[in-house]
């Protein structure tokens, strides 16, 4: 039997002699119990905000993105398309291009990027979900457009209006004359809008790879492959087979790389915050000190006689120590169990809502396992470190006390 253990939880239930102590120690247990919630709370919220963005942006990025160092375009030959696909796992490979150009729709105008994509580009990424109002339909004997919600919105596009065009122009790629016009001029039909996110709805506007390379009079060039993978296979040995056929000159990200540097920051957030209500969960701790001082005060006489009894000083040290991670524990019980209440709250009827016009009406949260021990882990060393001090004034208490 673990004695100090044993005695430390005869000390946590037992009654004590006055109400303060029971009051301290509550209040002491209720701050670490708020903390520990308060911590898994806003892990859960950034783990919700990342799923959702990641979620988004899967609307967007493919499984692999092959694009060049340097440059803008690069050509994509068939044998290196063929070379690609025969890359164990590579279900579909869409050629993009890219650049950003002006739009006019009947008296308004706005700059944006035109997007040109395939038709594999709807076997890569499944766009078609992303499409509020019309159809993803790109080429139909004539040219479309499909526009991001804010783009619609900035050119006030009737995408019922079969008869009015979306006019593209793009500055011309070679020297012009004093008296040539210095755009290319197309036009397209729009079919469709889609809504992903602001970042993309307010600037992309798709139409056919056929219809970009015509605009921009640059042949066969691509600005990137889109590389859709089957499940099980985004590993970095397909990444790095993929790196080996394209060489050195282009880079090749997987989902993530390609939004490496957002993901990062909202890492760095996410612990910043975490460090931030650590600190006044380190704050609110120092509670517990007063209600193990009371408890080292109530019980001088049990340690006198545990020492007349042959107790050493270093028992005594580690009955208090335990009493300090007991109390800490209850309160890491009870803030999870908090915390999981207000998940559940949050995630079935959304009792606090996210401000403004967003995407979504209420914080989304996530819960992970890892946050759970981490949270714990960190309580539990917070709570010993509050208990050193009362620990050691009980070893000071002398073997024998003189009543009055």
């Amino acid at each position: 039997m673990n004695l100090p253990l044993h005695i430390a939880r005869r000390y946590l239930f037992a009654k004590k002699s006055t109400n303060v102590i029971n009051i301290i120690t509550g209040i002491a247990v209720f701050g670490i119990s708020v903390g520990t919630a308060a911590l898994i709370l806003v892990l859960s919220v950034f783990n919700g905000f990342e799923d959702l963005i990641t979620s988004m942006y899967s609307y967007f990025n493919p499984d692999v993105k092959v694009a060049p160092v340097q440059g803008k375009f690069f050509e994509a030959s068939d044998s290196l398309l063929a070379e690609i696909k025969t890359i164990p796992g590579v279900e579909h490979v869409s050629e993009t291009m890219e650049e950003v150009a002006v739009f006019e729709y009947k008296d308004n105008n706005a700059i944006g990027v035109l997007f040109g994509v395939d038709e594999h580009y709807r076997n890569v990424l499944n766009i078609d979900s992303t499409v509020r109002e019309g159809s993803f339909k790109l080429y139909s004997g004539r040219h479309h457009a499909v526009l991001g919600l804010g783009m619609r919105n900035k050119l006030g596009v009737n995408i019922n209006d079969e008869f009015a065009a979306l006019n593209v122009y793009m500055p011309k790629r070679k020297k012009v004359g004093l008296f040539e016009p210095m755009f290319v001029k197309r036009f397209a039909y729009p079919s469709g809008t889609f809504m992903i996110q602001p970042e993309f709805d307010n600037q992309y506007i798709f139409t056919s790879l056929a219809f970009a390379r015509e605009l921009l009079g640059i042949g066969k060039k691509v600005s990137s492959l889109q590389i859709k993978l089957a499940p099980g296979f985004d590993i970095p040995e397909t990444l790095e087979a993929i790196q080996e056929i394209v060489g050195p000159d282009y880079t090749v990200k997987n989902k993530y790389q390609q939004q490496e540097s957002f993901l990062k920051l909202m890492q760095v957030e996410k612990w910043l915050s975490f460090a931030i209500v650590g600190l006044m969960m380190l704050l609110i701790s120092f509670n517990m000190i007063g209600a193990l001082w009371m408890i080292v005060l109530e019980k001088q006489k049990d340690i006198s006689i545990l020492k007349s009894m042959g107790a050493t000083s270093k028992l005594v040290r580690n009955i208090f120590l335990f009493e300090g991670l007991l109390l800490t524990g209850l309160g890491i019980i009870i803030g999870f169990v908090l915390a999981w209440v207000i998940y559940f709250l949050q995630r079935s009827v959304g009792i606090i809502n996210v401000p403004g016009d967003f995407i979504i009406d209420a914080y989304p949260m996530s819960m992970q396992l890892i946050d759970f021990i981490v949270v714990a882990v960190i309580v539990g060393i917070i709570g010993l470190l509050v208990s050193i001090a009362p620990a050691r004034r009980a070893m000071k208490v002398p073997a024998m006390m003189r009543e009055e």
